[in-house]
């Protein structure tokens, strides 16, 4: 079983500083990779702006914000993930665009390295045929928002090995993670349940069952849970729902999950959720709700 002491994250948005907060955290030697170095460096300060506010809350040591951040190196050349004994890739959720980041990764790492994808619904043996290390590439499924929520699906492509897949299980149970192993199919395990419950809340919202508010609400407050579907759609994004809505029901077939007219005008009109300031609800520049 490899030894993991070095981690890679393609990809500073919100996933990718969530991955490497944790990974630092737990002890491990980060590189953050983004486009540029500013991209990845801009990303780095916000993971040291959340370390520093729960130190303030008291759920770090004092002085430990630092020392975490500190683990972390901003970089805008992938040759920076050579010395990484497992990367994992968090960028867009677009077959072409993972294909030609795992490409670029194959080609910088060292031999023997593995390598990951955060995909929520993209095949991972397809991932995995693009590079000359098949049997090291797997799927690491982190939830949003990492540094709070306890599970990752481990998802084995048809080539995983299974020193690769023991290596990325002891690694994520050190994340104190919550391991959840699925096959390679469509969404997964908790996508392919998410989805449709997503889509049938904005066909009742579109037929106008109920308000937003209302069925939030509903889902808080009847089903036990934490966030209601459109509070969840705005975090996860609502291009992501929809992208993945869409490979579910091309890949299967079935119209459960075909995605709903006011969910595709809504990703049509620029209303991506709480990253663009407005989806079903309003968000600040904070990513509060207004």
């Amino acid at each position: 079983m490899a030894e993991i002491r070095s981690f890679g994250v393609i990809g500073a948005g919100q996933m990718g500083r969530g991955i490497a907060e944790v990974a630092a955290t737990c002890g491990l030697d980060v590189v953050l990779l983004d486009a540029s170095e500013e991209l990845a460096s801009a990303g780095r300060a916000r993971i040291g702006a959340a370390l520093q506010k729960l130190e303030e809350k008291q759920r770090l040591e004092v002085g430990q914000a630092k020392v975490v951040l500190a683990r972390i190196t901003a970089a805008g050349d992938y040759a920076a993930l050579g010395s990484c004994d497992l990367v994992v890739e968090a960028a867009t959720e677009e077959l072409a665009v993972k294909q030609k980041i795992f490409q670029a990764a194959d080609a910088a790492m060292k031999p023997g390295a593995l390598l990951a994808s955060n995909t929520s619904s993209i095949s991972l043996t397809k991932l995995a045929a693009v590079t000359s290390r098949p049997e090291q590439v797997v799927g690491m499924h982190f939830m949003n928002p990492v540094p709070r929520m306890k599970l990752v699906e481990i998802v084995r492509a048809l080539q995983t090995s299974e020193d690769t897949y023991q290596s990325v299980c002891a690694v994520a149970t050190q994340m104190g993670k919550t391991l959840v192993t699925t096959k390679d199919m469509p969404g997964f395990i908790v996508n392919r349940m998410l989805i449709p419950f997503l889509n049938e809340a904005c066909f009742a919202l579109q037929e106008g069952l109920g308000t937003a508010d209302d069925i939030d609400t509903a889902g808080k407050l009847g089903l036990n849970h934490p966030m209601g579907p459109f509070e969840l759609a705005d975090l996860i994004g609502l291009d992501t729902v929809l992208y993945i809505a869409e490979v579910l029901q091309r890949e299967f077939g079935d119209d459960k999950y075909r995605p709903p007219a006011i969910l595709r005008n809504y990703v049509a009109a620029g209303w991506l959720g709480r990253k663009s300031g407005r989806g079903f609800y309003r968000y600040d520049a904070r990513g509060k709700r207004v």
